[in-house]
């Protein structure tokens, strides 16, 4: 299964040339403040897309999803599945999606680090694909180098639980790229947008 990874794309999504494959992932932050109008106008970019399958989370910019979730739904779920701590089999490939990250600012799915935020990555169950919108503790989850990390410790501790083959994630811009534990989980940071909100990063493609 060719899979296309993308993140943070704050609605530049027509700016992207984004590779075919058999499943485009967006890992949230599509908008930049959420509106209806920026959900309707990357809903039809969803729509034009040739793969045969879509999966999306929101983000912490996403605020339809979290404000009026029934109507962000009835705008994406005709051309994309969406996740929010659910999960997708494709082809015999369980997907399972949650948008939280600790609190960021005054954004949307934030939760307090510790005990609030582990309830949320407690739901995840064993999977061999993980999308969240932030990146765990450590993991390409810096600024620039040397940065304090940004990540979730909590989340950390679920993916090591969880074990998918691939954790794809975004949130931190500067994070982007891509690694491999020594556990052999992989792990992608697929921010389209860099810092200064500029879509010059590529998709990241990947077999599963």
């Amino acid at each position: 299964m060719k899979i296309v990874a993308i993140s943070d794309t704050h609605t530049f999504e027509h700016e992207i040339a984004v590779p075919d494959g058999d499943v485009l992932i967006h890992a949230g932050d599509a908008t930049i403040t959420g509106t209806v109008a920026e959900i309707s106008a990357f809903a039809g970019w969803l729509e034009s897309q040739p793969h045969k399958h879509k999966i999306i989370i929101a983000g912490n910019h996403d605020w339809l999803f979290e404000r009026d979730p029934a109507q962000a739904r009835s705008l994406i779920e005709p051309w994309a599945h969406y996740l929010q701590d659910s999960t997708v089999e494709i082809d015999g490939i369980k997907f399972y999606g949650a948008p939280w990250q600790p609190r960021f600012g005054d954004w949307a799915f934030n939760v307090n680090r510790g005990r609030a935020i582990r309830s949320k990555w407690d739901l995840i169950p064993k999977c061999d694909a993980l999308i969240t919108h932030g990146p765990p503790w450590g993991v390409l989850d810096y600024v620039k180098d040397g940065a304090p990390h940004l990540g979730c410790e909590e989340l950390g501790e679920a993916v090591g639980r969880a074990k998918p083959q691939v954790h794809i994630f975004g949130h931190i811009h500067g994070g982007y790229g891509e690694r491999r534990a020594p556990n052999g989980i992989h792990f992608i940071n697929a921010s389209i947008c860099d810092e200064a909100y500029k879509p010059v990063n590529k998709p990241i493609v990947f077999e599963l």
